[in-house]
């Protein structure tokens, strides 16, 4: 029996496709009267479930890039983003027709200036600003809960 499960953990590691990658942007403020860390959390259209915006890569643009056009279009973000990624994270996207797949999410930092009234999800999703222990306490990726932890931890406010 060992065998069997054994030959058939091979030929499930044969057959895996690599993990798909995409670009996010952790979108964070700090909040002036009271000097405190604030990341932006917007809910998934399909199940609702609290994520950070992101989206697949997009030919001609770099990966910050693409991580700063899905926060526009998705939560109406405009801001300075962080050319460097902060990490990256995985999770198993739901496909058309039940499939799932393994997706890699580099996540650059972005500091959010202000937030447009109309963009292309306006009204499709919810928007929270939460402390980032709040928002790691609700994703469900424990690589972006950790994340997010992370960054707060190594947060250095930038000098005006």
């Amino acid at each position: 029996m060992n065998l069997i499960r054994r030959i058939a953990g091979d030929v499930h590691l044969m057959f895996r496709r690599p993990a798909r990658i995409q670009y996010a942007a952790l979108c964070y403020r700090v909040r002036k009267k009271r000097g405190t860390l604030e990341v932006l959390l917007i809910t998934s259209r399909d199940t609702g479930r609290w994520v950070i915006p992101k989206g697949w890569p997009m030919t001609g643009r770099r990966p910050y890039e693409v991580a700063v056009r899905e926060a526009f279009e998705e939560a109406g973000v405009k801001g300075r983003v962080n050319k460097t990624s902060i990490g990256h994270y995985m999770y198993r996207k739901g496909m058309a027709g039940g499939l799932k797949t393994e997706c890699k999410v580099r996540v650059y930092a972005l500091e959010v200036a202000s937030l447009a009234t109309n963009f292309p999800e306006k009204g499709q999703r919810r928007l929270e600003w939460v402390s980032c222990e709040e928002a790691a306490g609700r994703v469900h990726e424990p690589g972006l809960k950790e994340l997010f932890l992370s960054f707060e931890a190594t947060f250095v406010p930038a000098k005006a």
